[in-house]
């Protein structure tokens, strides 16, 4: 075979347009596993692995439709094998996880590989019996290691009893790609545990696909390199959809306490026969509700506060020694309630975890303590102190600086520079870019001017306007129309102003506290409209459907972004904008109020272009989005075709239809 194959693509106006060909080494095309490749699918292929090859890391940002997925797999594998590397494809969804293993299954044409798309021990058990008794991945394991220590499990017991079974089906992963729930399927059948399979069957499976958590929270890393049997230096990282890397980690290291638990932890003590921590529970929370109670929305706190607590108590000499005993008996109850087949919850054991945290985060300036007074849906006053990471890079650095390579990808990372720097990447990292693969006449992005959803424009004529506006869109659009807003408060303002009302189809709406369940059965009967006729669905920028939902085709033709969706200007987003600008001088506000709206905004754009065959209509309806300020920060592929349109009846009517129009 040749050193290089050249690659012909891109079918303009049926004649095959013969374009400057990226050239893909020789042990990528062992792997790739299509005849051809997309516009400048070649350029991110050639990227990713002389960067990896080379041992470094790559940033590199790739639009939609460019084939990420494969490209990444097929320019990592060769150097997987040859270094007997583990790859791991973190992302966030499951249907994320399972389209590696779609991925893993063409490759597999060309050369054999395996791997995974792992869930977590409450997804994967099979158990009812245990998913009654438990409410979070925490609990499901405490509740699992007892059933199992009780020999109460039977698809635990047949583990050992049907061991010819265990030990082929083992095997049998171990030479091909599965998805989780294939697994479940084969287990549910011979009554075996799917979770003890998986995670039995990893050390031999070359790629697993996870979810972020099992990468860059400390303690389950831990556990899960232990369970895999591999270093970190041993790692191929593959970060998907990595403009989410930065958020998750800042919750990953914040913890928050609210005076319901503290209220409970005085319960549970009493029932237990402990009075010390009855008091100190009943006192921490008379004293927080003081403060707490005392002040509207969320304030910044001073953290010896809860230092001077404890002097008021007056017998509390050793703080952390003290939040360590009480860590002991939230972990005895845990023990009892497991002994008696009882849900292991203590609010004991959670109120010390945070005070823990509490005091060993003091003297942190990457830390700041928060309390917060809200209502609750039974209309009391309540609150809560929260303990708010403002530094992601405390949780990726320890990691990217550990791998053997990191490849993190997205449509929507620039700037590069910022990214890297917030998120500590290795000072060699590859900064890459590959351009925009779809033909300009297939996007149409309009910004109209005139329209606003900042706070003083917010009035009920501003809201009518907007509707018309949405109308226009939606009368002139073939099939189906995704809205999505700047916030809650916008969707509901719009709803008020009689938005269903004026729309000639169906409304799907997105609603705050939605269940993925509940969202996932709500887009899927949208998408049933896009060749029938057409239907509208309208949520929030940054919510699941607006980042975590591909629409190729005519499930979505048009999108419509309400809105610039700028954080709430909270004393946590202050703090967060003074910490980048103390740590990155001049780029504060840019970087912890600027960079995250527009790559929210950016996310809602995508939804209606996913492949290279599909034409998408994007309007902003916010004229700041037409401003030198936001749009430098808009993905190339859209601020290069962007129209600016006048507030004016009709004009974008005419646009919208003369665009579908043209639809081949």
């Amino acid at each position: 075979m040749v050193l290089f194959q050249y690659l012909i693509f891109l079918k303009k106006g049926g004649e095959v347009n013969k374009k400057k060909a990226m050239l893909i080494p020789e042990k990528v095309d062992n792997f790739f596993p299509y005849k051809t490749v997309r516009p400048n699918q070649g350029e991110f292929i050639k990227s990713v692995y002389d960067s990896v090859n080379n041992k470094r890391s790559v940033l590199i940002e790739g639009n939609n439709g460019l084939g990420k997925t494969v490209s990444s797999l097929s320019a990592c594998l060769p150097i997987a094998i040859e270094n007997d590397l583990k790859i791991l494809y973190v992302a966030r969804t499951h249907r994320q996880h399972d389209r590696v293993i779609e991925e893993l299954r063409n490759i597999c044409k060309k050369q054999k590989v395996s791997g995974v798309s792992l869930r977590g021990r409450n997804h994967m058990c099979l158990n009812v019996v245990a998913s009654k008794k438990s409410n979070d991945s925490k609990s499901h394991m405490e509740v699992c290691e007892l059933l199992k220590s009780k020999k109460i499990c039977q698809y635990h017991l047949n583990l050992e009893q049907d061991a010819f079974d265990f030990l082929r089906l083992q095997q049998q992963i171990s030479l091909r790609p599965y998805t989780s729930s294939e697994i479940q399927d084969f287990c549910r059948k011979k009554r075996l545990c799917s979770y003890e399979l998986v995670k039995s069957s990893l050390s031999d499976i070359k790629v697993v696909a996870l979810s972020y958590l099992y990468i860059f929270d400390p303690i389950i890393r831990n556990a899960f390199l232990k369970t895999i049997e591999t270093r970190l230096s041993d790692v191929i990282l593959i970060v998907d959809e990595a403009h989410n890397l930065p958020e998750t980690a800042i919750n990953i290291s914040s913890r928050s306490l609210s005076l319901f638990v503290l209220k409970q932890a005085e319960l549970e003590a009493k029932k237990f026969g402990n009075e010390t921590i009855a008091f100190f529970a009943h006192f921490l929370r008379t004293e927080l509700e003081k403060i707490i109670l005392s002040i509207r929305g969320e304030q910044i706190i001073e953290p010896q506060i809860i230092l001077e607590i404890l002097q008021k108590i007056g017998n509390i000499e050793n703080p952390i020694g003290f939040f360590n005993n009480l860590h002991k008996v939230g972990n005895s109850i845990k023990q009892k309630l497991l002994s008696e087949g009882k849900t292991p919850r203590s609010y004991i054991h959670g109120m010390s975890e945070f005070l823990i945290n509490w005091i060993n985060t003091m003297e942190d300036d990457s830390y700041i303590n928060i309390a917060t007074s809200y209502v609750t849906r039974e209309k009391a006053k309540t609150g809560k102190l929260e303990v708010l990471a403002l530094d992601p890079s405390k949780i990726t650095y320890p990691v990217f600086s550990s791998t053997f390579s990191n490849v993190l990808m997205s449509g929507t990372l620039q700037p590069l520079e910022a990214y890297a720097l917030i998120n500590k990447l290795p000072e060699n990292t590859v900064q890459s870019f590959v351009s925009c693969p779809f033909p300009k006449e297939n996007v149409l992005p309009i910004v109209c001017l005139g329209l606003s959803t900042a706070l003083k424009k917010r009035t009920a004529i501003m809201y009518k306007t907007m509707i018309h506006r949405i109308n226009e869109v939606v009368t002139n659009t073939p099939g189906n129309i995704g809205i999505f807003v700047a916030s809650f408060d916008v969707l509901v303002s719009l709803l008020n102003e009689g938005l269903e009302k004026v729309l000639n189809k169906p409304l799907f709406q997105e609603y705050r506290g939605m269940s993925s369940k509940i969202n996932e059965k709500l887009v899927l009967a949208f998408k049933e409209y896009g060749n029938r006729g057409g239907a509208v669905y309208i949520g929030v920028q940054g919510g699941r459907t607006s980042e975590g939902v591909d629409f190729p085709g005519d499930q979505m033709n048009s999108a419509i972004i309400v809105g610039v969706p700028y954080a709430e200007p909270k004393p946590r987003v202050k703090a967060q904008i003074t910490y980048y600008e103390k740590h990155f001088p001049g780029r504060g506000q840019e970087y912890g109020y600027l960079l995250p709206a527009m790559k929210k905004a950016s996310q809602s754009a995508g939804r209606p272009i996913r492949t290279l065959k599909d034409k998408g209509a994007i309007i902003f309806l916010d004229y700041r989005f037409a401003t030198y300020y936001c749009r430098a920060f808009l993905p190339s592929w859209i601020n290069e075709r962007l129209k600016v349109l006048p507030n004016k009846d009709d004009i974008l009517s005419k646009e919208i239809q003369e665009f579908f129009k043209a639809k081949d």
